[in-house]
């Protein structure tokens, strides 16, 4: 099983994960994106790896880790991530896929203000296309921490938030502009392997509705994609304090597929 982070957030924000999946069995990794240091500090330390760094560079470095197992794996993916295990899928390598708040695939043209004020940090600047940038604790409040107590919210960027590419976010928020657009997929692929798409009805970043749409182009392929909605659940619902819902919910899932 491989977890696959979001912007702004270091892949150390899937531990609880992987020790709860590690229980029941599975091999779990959590590599990061190219220009990732291996921790936190070492990452807000010098960023300037990630400078650049765009959603293709992403997905393919991903998609060499995937081909260098032993067996097609599992992926879950947060935001960006989600996006990233969305493409891995499109090119067929996984065997099943989770993506919880993914950022919008080319062809969604729901726009949430919210959305993009949570998008502002970056796409203000066109300059930040080409550079690492990092959010504010006030941003990440607005961003990933609108449904916790600030205190929570605080200690969550203390812990794992990162500086991120700005580049994938333009290429999100000018993809139904751009021929061949860094974040096209195939919704109506057939023969992919079975996606999970779970929306936050409190998530400022990727509101519920840009997910609720991706679901609609996805049915237009015969292979199987679910839908789970929090009602109450903001972009941090992976790793602030109800995680394991989410984690319980994504086994589930994962047991109904092999049945």
């Amino acid at each position: 099983m491989v977890f696959v982070h979001g912007l702004w957030v270091h892949a150390v924000s899937w531990q609880p994960w992987q020790e709860l999946f590690d229980k029941q069995g599975f091999t779990t990794y959590a590599p990061g994106w190219p220009g990732d240091a291996e921790t936190v500090d070492a990452t807000r330390a010098d960023p300037s790896g990630q400078a650049g760094v765009g959603v293709e560079q992403i997905t393919d470095a991903y998609a060499a880790f995937l081909a260098g197992l032993d067996e097609p794996a599992i992926v879950i993916g947060h935001s960006f991530g989600g996006l990233i295990v969305e493409k891995l899928l499109d090119r067929g390598l996984p065997a099943a896929a989770v993506a919880i708040s993914p950022a919008p695939i080319k062809g969604i043209r729901a726009l949430p203000l919210n959305l993009l004020r949570s998008s502002l940090p970056v796409t203000s600047r066109p300059a930040n296309r080409r550079k690492a940038v990092t959010l504010t604790e006030k941003q990440w409040a607005f961003s990933f921490g609108n449904a916790l107590d600030r205190a929570e919210s605080d200690e969550l960027y203390r812990r794992l938030s990162i500086p991120g590419p700005g580049r994938p976010l333009f290429e999100a928020s000018f993809a139904n502009f751009t021929p061949n657009a860094a974040t096209t997929v195939d919704p109506a692929r057939a023969g992919r392997g079975p996606l999970l798409l779970m929306a936050n009805g409190q998530d400022h970043t990727v509101p519920e509705v840009v997910v609720k749409a991706a679901h609609r182009l996805y049915a237009t392929s015969p292979a199987t994609t679910d839908l789970i909605t929090y009602s109450d659940r903001g972009h941090s619902a992976p790793f602030d304090h109800g995680w394991r819902a989410v984690a319980d919910d994504t086994l589930a899932w994962l047991a109904r597929q092999s049945r």
